[in-house]
């Protein structure tokens, strides 16, 4: 039997621009995670895939072509340059919510390659295992910026410039973060294509706003860097501004956010896609619990406090 996990992640700043060519910041969030074991089959029995959290169990040989799990499989043994005619049976579980901003999908590719590459005796590095998910990403997002993949595959906060920068940084003074799902499941594929015709329709009006979220992203890096946290709330609340532009907020995400800074967060806003999933609020020691609190008592079907180092 072989074991391999992968966390979550949290976009800080730049989702949607990234799309664009702007930056972005993403960090892991280790609390929540997506396991897969591969373990030796009977002979002739193929692969078998046991997803434990859809309620499948199925053959890779009798899924759709376009099955994120199928082609994530696929990829791997092709990237081992081991045959699709393997006796082994794939069992996934996840503990990160599905729709909401945490890389759900992500996770669960980046767990499955790096238990089938572990199975077979050839451990992938991480640029490696990013490059297959990145393929599995597709089938989620349309045109992902690449930055699940990255973040979750590397474990590390990286700043993120799309198909140019890749650098995992330093966070000089760790933070907290409270995470806050408002129960509404958002796939980003959607909202990314209602930007994208959005921008198709008033390019120049979005490119400025990629611009602005851009800057904000660099400023943050430094912000981060310093230890400069008060700076660091201001800077999220006015990326949430410039998210409210591209209209992919939603009432609950605004009604969180609110309860958030009432309960004495620097800053907050949405996390991932927008339009349900989760928000992030910039937290202290002294102000977590309060926080905490006020987004339950705002509706929050979960809340996770992570810190972010």
């Amino acid at each position: 039997m072989t074991l391999a996990y992968a966390s979550g992640k949290a976009i800080l700043f730049g989702e949607h621009a990234v799309v664009y060519g702007r930056p972005a910041i993403a960090v892991p969030i280790t609390e929540v995670q997506a396991q897969a074991i591969v373990e030796d089959a009977p002979s002739g029995q193929g692969i078998r895939i046991i997803a434990q959290d859809l309620h499948r169990d199925y053959l890779l040989r009798d899924a759709p072509p376009d099955d994120p799990l199928r082609v994530t499989v696929t990829n791997t043994l092709q990237h081992l340059h081991r045959a699709l005619e393997q006796d082994i049976t794939l069992t996934i579980s996840s503990t990160i919510p599905v729709a909401c901003g945490l890389g759900s999908g992500a996770a669960v590719a980046t767990a499955v390659v790096r238990a089938l590459a572990r199975h077979f005796g050839h451990p992938l590095e991480a640029d490696e295992v990013s490059d297959i998910v990145f393929e599995t990403e597709k089938l989620h997002h349309g045109t992902p910026s690449g930055i699940d993949n990255t973040v979750i595959a590397f474990e590390k906060p990286v700043y993120f410039v799309r198909d140019q920068t890749l650098e995992v940084f330093k966070v000089s003074y760790p933070f907290l973060l409270a995470i806050a799902d408002t129960g509404i499941a958002s796939p980003t594929k959607i909202a990314v294509g209602d930007v994208r015709r959005a921008w198709q329709a008033d390019p120049v009006k979005y490119e400025e706003i990629f611009d602005e979220i851009g800057t904000l992203t660099t400023m943050a890096r430094q912000a981060i860097e310093s230890g400069a946290t008060e700076a660091l709330g201001q800077l999220m609340d006015a990326n949430q501004r410039l998210l409210r532009l591209l209209k992919v907020s939603s009432p609950e995400l605004e009604s969180l956010i609110a309860a958030a800074k009432q309960g004495g967060a620097l800053g907050a806003k949405l996390s991932g896609g927008g339009r349900g999933g989760n928000m992030i609020a910039l937290v202290t020691p002294q102000t977590k619990d309060r926080v905490s609190m006020m987004l339950r008592l705002a509706g929050a079907k979960s809340v996770i406090t992570t810190e972010v180092h």
